[in-house]
């Protein structure tokens, strides 16, 4: 379904929101991860307004399309969709990574209603995925499973499995969202540990691969509406990202995979997601 161009200047301003709650997050927090959540922004958005079934006034709502943070170390921007979309004040992110607070480094389940499993050690997400895709099937409910996954974890065999048990169950209302940046903590991925053939090594295991720019909303909804297209069999989306998007200093440097700014970079990183808000109102 096309989109107005009305609706397309909503979704980067709300990219563009999310993107400084996570600048402001991570400023207060004094630690955590930068590029991925910034580089993923724009598929959150996307996610929160416009793709998902939910109800922020109702988390647990039974027939609400199931999120998962498979990469739960970029749980910034998950937050940051999560306070815009109006799950909890946006005043909130502040707590981000304090003592007792419902936002820590990497999703709590029994302490923010709505993030759907707890998520830290990489690997599992797609796992639990699918034993909820199963359950949708054999339960016959029409609900949907995203799960947004690293490309780095694909380092980890349990990954592999699930991707094995999602086509066995042909499970077609499971679709993964790959955030292929080329980074981890240590430098490129292909450097670490190779993944290219990336896309071949899906086909071999059954499903079905789509690609898109991570960071055009546009592109990302209209590859989604695909997926959800296909029939018989998981779907996997790779989508390509830039580390640290709209932060320049931050942009493709693997360095910011796991740090915060300062105040000082903070306050240059909010000037330039302001001027770029200037900018999407302007050619709208």
């Amino acid at each position: 379904m096309a989109l107005s161009p009305e609706r397309v200047t909503e979704l980067k301003l709300r990219a563009n929101d999310v993107r400084q709650g996570i600048v402001r997050a991570l400023l207060s927090a004094g630690s955590g991860h930068s590029a991925g959540p910034l580089d993923m922004s724009d598929v959150f958005a996307a996610f929160y307004f416009h793709i998902l079934r939910h109800d922020q006034k109702n988390p647990d709502w039974p027939k609400r399309d199931r999120l998962l943070l498979s990469c739960g170390h970029i749980a910034p921007v998950r937050y940051s969709a999560m306070a815009y979309a109006g799950y909890f004040p946006v005043d909130e992110l502040l707590t981000l990574r304090k003592l007792g607070t419902r936002l820590q480094g990497h999703p709590e389940r029994v302490r923010l209603p709505g993030t759907e499993t707890t998520s830290g050690p990489l690997g599992e997400g797609l796992a639990q995925g699918v034993g909820m895709a199963l359950a949708a099937k054999t339960d016959g409910q029409g609900w949907r499973v995203y799960v947004v996954t690293s490309d780095a974890e694909h380092q980890c065999g349990l990954h592999w499995e699930a991707m094995l048990t999602a086509a066995k169950f042909k499970l077609d209302n499971l679709i993964c969202i790959v955030d292929r940046n080329l980074i981890q903590i240590d430098g490129s991925t292909e450097d670490v540990m190779p993944l290219e053939p990336f896309a071949d090594k899906y086909r071999a295991f059954n499903w079905e691969v789509l690609e898109c720019d991570g960071n055009d909303i546009v592109a990302f909804i209209d590859t989604i509406e695909r997926a959800q297209q296909v029939k018989g069999k998981p779907s996997v989306i790779i989508a390509h990202t830039v580390p640290g998007k709209g932060v320049s200093y931050m942009e493709g440097d693997y360095t910011w995979h796991g740090k915060p700014p300062n105040a000082e970079q903070a306050g240059e990183a909010l000037n330039e997601l302001e001027a770029e808000r200037a900018r999407i109102l302007a050619h709208a």
